[in-house]
């Protein structure tokens, strides 16, 4: 997979915060989940560019963006973040599309902090407890002890980790794009530390609220994502008032690997129905 650099910075409450902004027309914004970053949205951004101005960024403690230990890096310091960044950015209602945490990210913001959007694109999300897998309830316990792994034991364990949300499996430039950020001192910490810092508290909090969300929303699921079964969509269509869902088959968690072409076709018809 091709990436780009991000090629911008901001700096909210001492955490640097990679960015960039590219294409023409309304604003449109990309939330990345965990363990990933917004290289997993590049190859949808560049197909959006031409209809959109596309905006991507890396979370705080992922990516380019800073992984300095003395920052929370949990989902409720990122949809505080998230709303920061719509405000910086002079958005006042935004097209938002989010994976993974990205979408418990993008809910806080909007339900908790004031963001409102212009559409609202949820892809395999993280919203609806339970989530977390076995391997997160271990590291909680212990983010100190796999802290401090050999790095070949480390990158080992991350490897399979990763593969495991690919239903067709991954291809080697794919799984090193996904894996390099987190290897080395500093990404080794970061990886156990966004894992430790992930509470279901912070969907549950929000959870009641779905029902007054307005803006058109869309639900994408991969009906083989083991990480955050397909039942979720299901739950989540019902609480999100007119929300519309699309499910993609044969694709797991890494639907943007598994199925790009019809990823990418759902998103085109998608922000069709809703550009303004």
């Amino acid at each position: 997979m091709k990436t780009h650099e991000l090629t911008r910075t901001l700096v909210w409450q001492g955490r640097t915060v990679s960015w960039d902004r590219f294409g023409q027309g309304p604003a449109l914004v990309l939330l990345h989940g965990t363990p990933w970053s917004s290289a997993l949205w590049r190859p949808v951004a560049d197909a959006l560019a031409d209809r959109f101005t596309v905006y991507l960024w890396d979370m705080p403690g992922y990516g380019a963006s800073s992984k300095d230990p003395e920052h929370a890096v949990d989902l409720g310091a990122q949809g505080e973040l998230f709303a920061h960044l719509l405000h910086e950015w002079q958005l006042e209602r935004p097209h938002v599309i989010a994976h993974d945490v990205g979408g418990a990210v993008a809910l806080r913001a909007r339900l908790l902090h004031g963001a409102r959007y212009s559409s609202l694109c949820l892809v395999d999300v993280v919203a609806l407890a339970p989530w977390g897998s076995s391997f997160f309830t271990l590291v909680k316990q212990h983010a100190g002890v796999f802290a401090q792994l050999p790095s070949a034991i480390h990158r080992g364990s991350v490897e399979a980790y990763i593969r495991g949300a690919s239903h067709r499996g991954l291809r080697d430039d794919d799984l090193a794009m996904l894996v390099d950020p987190w290897t080395g001192k500093e990404g080794q910490a970061a990886f156990y530390r966004q894992i430790a810092q992930a509470d279901e508290r912070f969907t549950d909090e929000v959870e009641p609220l779905y029902g007054t969300i307005d803006e058109p929303t869309h639900i994408i699921w991969g009906t083989d994502d083991t990480w955050i079964p397909v039942d979720r969509a299901h739950r989540l269509q019902a609480l999100i008032p007119h929300a519309t869902l699309e499910l993609i088959p044969e694709a797991g968690h890494l639907i943007h690997l598994d199925a790009p072409v019809q990823l990418a076709a759902e998103l085109v018809r998608w922000t069709e129905t809703v550009r303004s």
